[in-house]
């Protein structure tokens, strides 16, 4: 948790963005060309750089948290690119959140049409008893031709929020989201792993969980999928809704974290901020809890899978918050390389946000979109056919960027390409 003992300018003096974090800053510049919004749009104050001046100077009293300057924090990803770049370690996510929790509580807003969407997300997403009773209608929506009907009368362009969420929607299929709540392992035993479900990926993508459980059974660890699991917080985390993320946090902790080796996450956003953890909540429990948190890629690479034979050309897009935030590239790439067959293609600007950003899609669709039509591109250059990324928001925003673009193109997790090759008794 980030405190100061006095008012600091403009701020609260609860979790207040560091000051030493702010200092660190020497404007060198070396961050520019790795961020996407200043790629697009080449205006300083939404560059990271002018972001870190910008609550720099409302820190020290220079300015005011106005509308204006909330809407250069809004247009940020929080993809942390500038992060690995940056030569200072500067903390720049850290002090996004911590500034945008400022703007929260002040009731700052850029604009409340992002306002109210944002609202809306965080009342869904994060809670899957809600979003699960959305599965049965968004079924009929698609089953029944209305989503066709919907896209063919234009009715949505109005409403470019409404426009990007129905075109993001993947096909929502009949059965099961869940897994047994024990798996056991088998071969060399290796311990017990809690298995993080998530909230989009249990019920859009529940192969890829399916897909986890199975690799790390063919591992050797004994799989835990607790029932009463709920959301690791990141999409508050993100909007500057700490007192909720800490609530969502204490809880997955209590759920996941007993009796357990290691907590395997499958979602690169979950992930970073399960390994945030400590900093956030401030205790020794909370950091213990952190240690424990892997990405399924740095559990496998360790392992001996027997994998067959899948003739696949494919490239490896880096989720962000795996890439920057969890400074894990090496790994997936190393599984991918392992499957006899497979031919890996090193895509450019791999770790380039492709503009998902857990809701920013939602909330910045024209930005996103030019993003994710840069992203595509660089993947249609590699020739390949499949495209591997490790988080549930990238797989959707790249598959609709192709999608649109008329590109046969499977967008996948890792972990289901592995899935695919492994041979099993």
């Amino acid at each position: 948790m980030i405190t100061s003992p006095v008012r600091q300018g403009a701020f609260d003096v609860v979790d207040a963005p560091s000051m030493d974090g702010l200092r660190a800053c020497v404007h060198c510049g070396i961050c520019l060309p790795q961020c996407p919004t200043y790629r697009v749009l080449g205006e300083e104050m939404d560059s990271p750089r002018g972001r870190v001046y910008l609550m720099r100077a409302a820190a020290e009293g220079r300015a005011e948290l106005t509308p204006g300057l909330a809407r250069h924090l809004d247009l940020c990803l929080g993809c942390r690119a500038c992060e690995t770049a940056c030569p200072s370690g500067v903390p720049f996510g850290q002090l996004l959140e911590a500034t945008r929790a400022q703007l929260d509580r002040k009731r700052v807003r850029a604009r409340e049409s992002a306002h109210a969407m944002l609202e809306w997300a965080l009342s869904i997403f994060p809670h899957p008893d809600r979003l699960g009773a959305l599965l049965w209608p968004l079924r009929l929506y698609q089953a029944s031709g209305l989503r066709k009907l919907v896209r063919a009368s234009g009715i949505l362009a109005p409403f470019k929020r409404l426009q990007a969420m129905d075109a993001l929607l993947p096909r929502v299929l009949p059965g099961a989201s869940s897994l047994p709540e024990l798996i056991p392992a088998r071969g060399r035993a290796r311990g017990r792993a809690a298995l993080l479900t998530g909230c989009v990926q249990r019920f859009f993508f529940p192969e890829i969980n399916l897909a986890t459980a199975r690799l790390l059974s063919a591992a050797g660890w004994e799989v835990v999928v607790p029932r009463g699991q709920g959301c690791c917080g990141a999409l508050h985390l993100h909007a500057g809704r700490l007192d909720e993320f800490r609530a969502m946090a204490r809880s997955l902790m209590a759920a996941l974290g007993r009796d357990v080796d290691i907590v395997v996450t499958n979602a690169a956003g979950c992930g970073s901020a399960l390994k945030e953890y400590g900093h956030w909540l401030g205790d020794g429990g909370a950091e213990r809890f952190a240690g424990l948190v892997k990405d399924i890629s740095e559990v496998l690479v360790d392992a001996d899978l027997p994998l067959g034979e899948l003739r696949e050309t494919v490239t490896y897009h880096d989720a962000c918050h795996l890439a920057h935030g969890q400074k894990v590239r090496a790994q997936p790439r190393e599984l991918l390389r392992r499957i006899p067959g497979v031919t890996l293609v090193e895509l450019t600007d791999s770790d380039l946000c492709c503009g998902s950003a857990g809701v920013y899609n939602l909330l910045e669709p024209e930005m996103a979109a030019e993003l994710g039509r840069r992203k595509l591109e660089r993947i249609r250059e590699t020739g390949a056919r499949i495209v591997a990324a490790g988080n549930p928001g990238c797989i959707m925003q790249i598959s609709q960027q192709a999608l649109e673009a008329g590109l046969a193109l499977e967008v996948m997790h890792p972990v289901t390409l592995l899935s695919r090759a492994l041979r099993e008794p």
